[in-house]
């Protein structure tokens, strides 16, 4: 009976070791793929808004080029 009390506590400290090697991984597996996802989420929100910089900057380049055209034109109209 001497053995019972720590026979009981090596029990329960083996139980206790086991969960916490057998839970913990899987919060840290969540983790991980919660990151993985916030930073493709990011990556997407990075791409469009790279990808409305570039149409606007098109746009601008278009504009730009059309107003400059129009001014050259001009200025061979009055040469003439």
């Amino acid at each position: 009976l001497s053995q019972s009390p720590s026979l009981v506590l090596l029990g329960w400290s083996w139980l206790l070791s086991t969960k916490q090697a057998v839970m913990n991984p899987v919060p840290l597996c969540f983790q991980r793929l919660h990151r993985g996802v916030l930073r493709d989420l990011e990556r997407q929100h990075q791409k469009k808004e790279n990808i409305r910089l570039l149409e606007e900057q098109i746009a601008l380049t278009k504009q730009l080029k059309e107003e400059r055209d129009k001014m050259l034109m001009e200025k061979s109209s009055q040469q003439s």
